[in-house]
């Protein structure tokens, strides 16, 4: 069970150049961590092996991206996501995200795979504004699989109304900011 990390507000960056990268079995528990991950998130590598990813979820990160980020993966399929991170002292780290189900040599998802870049200050600004809604909208709710529930919901609700998919509302926000990558 992961302990109560106080939040303050701090913010940790990492280089441009660099990946954190991870790999997590089906419950998302993590089988591995680079040392770009344990210098940034400021977990040893034996404090991190066998731990559930959620060790370094923020605790104001919408529930409600979660949750489409597992059922996208669920799926078999690939999913790029903007998310805010939490290290062991308490500061936040944000990432561009693209996790990816690992398959066995039977075709079967055996496992999760992320490799995560440092996004432009631009980038975090163009999802803030949702992810702030979202929050606003979990704060109403008194549990936490209803209030995912609901996030998701305006997520879902919000991307109708722009006409596109959160798999496009990330790529038009990572075009926008000049993170594509080669």
């Amino acid at each position: 069970m992961k302990t109560a990390t106080a939040v303050t507000g701090a913010e940790t960056t990492f280089g441009r150049d660099e990946i954190i990268v991870s790999k997590t079995d089906l419950k998302g528990r993590i089988t591995y961590a680079n040392p770009v991950f344990q210098r940034v998130s400021g977990y040893r590598l034996d404090e991190l092996l066998g731990k559930p990813h959620n060790i370094i979820r923020h605790p104001e990160f919408p529930g409600g991206v979660f949750r489409l980020l597992w059922q996208t993966i669920e799926a078999g399929q690939e999913i790029f996501a903007y998310v805010d991170n939490l290290a062991r002292d308490g500061s936040h780290y944000w990432v561009l995200a693209h996790v990816t189900p690992t398959f066995g040599t039977s075709g079967q998802v055996v496992g999760y795979h992320s490799n995560r870049r440092s996004p432009s200050r631009t980038a975090i600004a163009a999802v803030s504004a949702v992810y702030q809604q979202m929050r606003d909208i979990e704060r109403r709710h008194d549990s936490a699989p209803r209030a995912a529930e609901a996030s998701l919901a305006y997520l879902q609700q919000f991307l109708a109304e722009q006409g596109t998919t959160y798999e496009k509302f990330v790529w038009d926000v990572i075009a926008s900011s000049g993170e594509l990558v080669a």
